[in-house]
């Protein structure tokens, strides 16, 4: 049960962070232990297995702001153990009231209480307590198949650009010949008589009231008299499928995408999960990047660099032409507007162009006597590239 669960987990520990960290933060520390402790990283390495496992679900939780919030008044709620005192004049002992006759309970107990199978929750049992009766059964909520994570791996060209791509996985998925119902095809589900379909019934234990799970339905609220003999009347079989991703343009490595619905099926026609597809990207062999920005280093020659000239430089789109002013300096970067990778809102970053001298390892015949006569015309003329630098050291 999720509750529980999260009354003997501390995430923020996990991620080691501060409870009131920004969601910006979370996100970036779990990016990089998630990355750190990565299975491709460590095999056989179990303990980094285990945190790999554990931080996931610390950041599926922390970054979600509902379950957020659930998580941290759950936590606030059962803080210091979860064995409380009644009092005799309805306080609660442990939560600022106190009472000589009050009785021990153990909220652990109302766990266990509100059932595994998900028809009734926490709120329902303590809706009764205290002179307000019994609570109504609540309808019960389908339970929600579980969340998927796999990765994949792009060249860099198609992750700064788009791609689609198909993705085969073997998961719970719905049942193909009941259609996800769980029963027999021809016959469907009937309405539990117990509990009139709510999946909850009420029970009275002297002053308490409470509301837990229909033992006749399992908190479904719904009887399958004739069971899919495929499922067993699950409404979920375990097959392999096939899916078209959508990676869009831009992606970074060790981003994350959800895809809404293509997780696990959900028992007897629930939703399904997610899937979170994590994207890897191969490095290129010409291009890099920064953030938004592509960059390229494009081997030039000394003459080139002095007199100047016009280099043709490749892009994610062909190739753009680039000047290259008279004098310029080894390692300067030209910035070309626009030819960059994709924004998420837009537009495209710029394109950044390093040039590098590139030195002949042989230089022989003409060159080097043309290059021998310059070097002295230079020294000639009073250039010395070394003026002033380092403070001019004899």
């Amino acid at each position: 049960m999720v509750q529980r669960e999260w009354v003997e987990k501390d995430f923020y520990k996990v991620l080691g962070v501060s409870p009131d960290a920004s969601e910006d933060e979370i996100k970036r520390v779990a990016r990089k232990l998630l990355a750190d402790n990565h299975p491709d990283r460590n095999p056989g390495n179990a303990q980094a297995d285990e945190k790999y496992k554990a931080v996931g679900e610390a950041r599926d939780v922390l970054t979600d702001k509902e379950k957020r919030r659930e998580y941290d008044e759950t936590r606030r709620l059962f803080a210091g153990g979860g064995r409380r005192r009644f009092g005799g004049g309805g306080n609660f002992g442990g939560f600022g009231g106190a009472g000589t006759d009050g009785v021990e309970f153990n909220l652990n107990d109302l766990f266990d209480a509100a059932g595994e199978s998900g028809g009734a929750n926490i709120g329902d049992l303590f809706g009764g307590l205290f002179g307000r009766g019994a609570a109504p059964p609540r309808a019960s909520r389908p339970r929600r198949g579980n969340d998927m994570e796999t990765e994949i791996q792009l060249d860099f060209r198609e992750a700064a650009q788009g791609v689609q791509t198909p993705l085969r996985l073997t998961s719970p998925a719905p049942c193909t010949t009941c259609h996800g119902s769980g029963a027999r095809p021809g016959t469907s589900p009937k309405v539990c008589r117990t509990c009139n379909g709510s999946g909850a019934v009420s029970r009275n234990q002297g002053a308490f009231g409470f509301s837990e799970p229909c033992t006749e339905c399992r908190g479904s609220g719904s009887i399958i008299e004739h069971p899919c003999q495929d499922c067993k009347g699950t409404g979920v079989a375990t097959r392999t499928r096939t899916i078209n991703v959508r990676i869009p343009a831009g992606v970074e490595d060790g981003q994350r995408i959800r895809l809404a619905g293509q997780g696990e099926a959900g028992l007897r026609g629930a939703p399904s999960g997610d899937l979170y597809v994590t994207v890897h990207v191969r490095s290129d062999k010409v291009f890099g990047r920064d953030g938004n920005d592509l960059t390229v280093t494009m081997p030039v020659s000394f003459a080139e660099l002095a007199l100047g000239t016009t280099l043709t430089v490749p892009t994610l789109e062909g190739t753009v032409n680039v000047r290259v002013p008279q004098g310029t300096t080894d390692g300067r970067i030209l910035r070309v507007r626009g030819r960059g990778v994709p924004k998420r809102g837009g537009g495209n970053g710029d394109l950044l162009v390093t040039v590098k001298v590139a030195v002949p390892p042989n230089l022989e015949g003409s060159a080097k006597e043309a290059l021998e006569a310059y070097a002295a015309a230079e020294k000639a003329s009073g250039f010395d590239p070394r003026a002033g630098w380092a403070g001019n050291l004899p």
